[in-house]
């Protein structure tokens, strides 16, 4: 967040708005003090049942759409880095992320509709990634194992947010969220190996970024 902070002041433009959703179902507990040390000053929401992924497909975070004044998407579905990370040392290290989505978006900031970023609507369309029915009820199991935990029924809340796994196995969302709960957290060792899984086998986690 705060390298987005950073981009969000040079662009500097009262119609250019980042919002910007912690998706953890921990709620303002877990996700409040987060926000509080990055100190953002663009919109910050609170998404305790993963609604936006439901909405967007989205896989894993962090993942964007750009929607233009006139409310129409125009890229969709893209891990939004602002820069390149590293994460771990030695031979657990893994690069990801890139530096082109930041000035990219600037681009279109500053010339809209003619920026060469902003991708027609057909193309907007094959990329939004459909829902197969499996999915679907992996969302509704999420969303009730969230509705268990919440009233305190751990048990059943497993039992539910394993059926979202079963059905929905390629949701890192499902994935980082039920690491949250462990001691090791959403990006640690178990994140970690399944990142260099999908490395070591040449499969995106998201969908390839096509900004050159």
């Amino acid at each position: 967040m705060p390298v987005w902070q950073q981009v969000y002041e040079e662009v500097n433009d009262p119609n250019f708005v980042i919002i910007c959703v912690a998706e953890d179902t921990g709620g303002e507990a877990v996700a409040g003090p987060i926000f509080d040390a990055a100190n953002p000053t663009y919109i910050q929401v609170i998404d305790q049942d993963h609604m936006i992924s439901s909405v967007f497909n989205f896989v894993n975070v962090p993942s964007a759409a750009w929607i233009d004044e006139e409310g129409r998407i125009v890229r969709i579905d893209e891990g939004t880095y602002s820069k390149v990370h590293e994460m771990g040392d030695g031979e657990q290290s893994i690069t990801f992320g890139n530096d082109v989505y930041s000035p990219a978006l600037k681009d279109w900031v500053a010339r809209g509709s003619d920026s060469e970023h902003v991708q027609t609507a057909e193309t907007v369309t094959g990329h939004i990634r459909q829902h197969s029915h499996d999915q679907l009820k992996a969302d509704a199991a999420f969303r009730l194992g969230n509705l268990f935990r919440n009233h305190g029924n751990s048990e059943k809340a497993d039992h539910y947010w394993s059926i979202a796994r079963d059905l929905n196995p390629d949701s890192i969302n499902f994935l980082r969220q039920n690491l949250t709960l462990t001691a090791e957290g959403s990006a640690g060792e178990t994140f970690m190996n399944v990142m260099g899984q999908y490395i070591s086998e040449g499969r995106d986690i998201y969908r390839p970024l096509d900004i050159e």
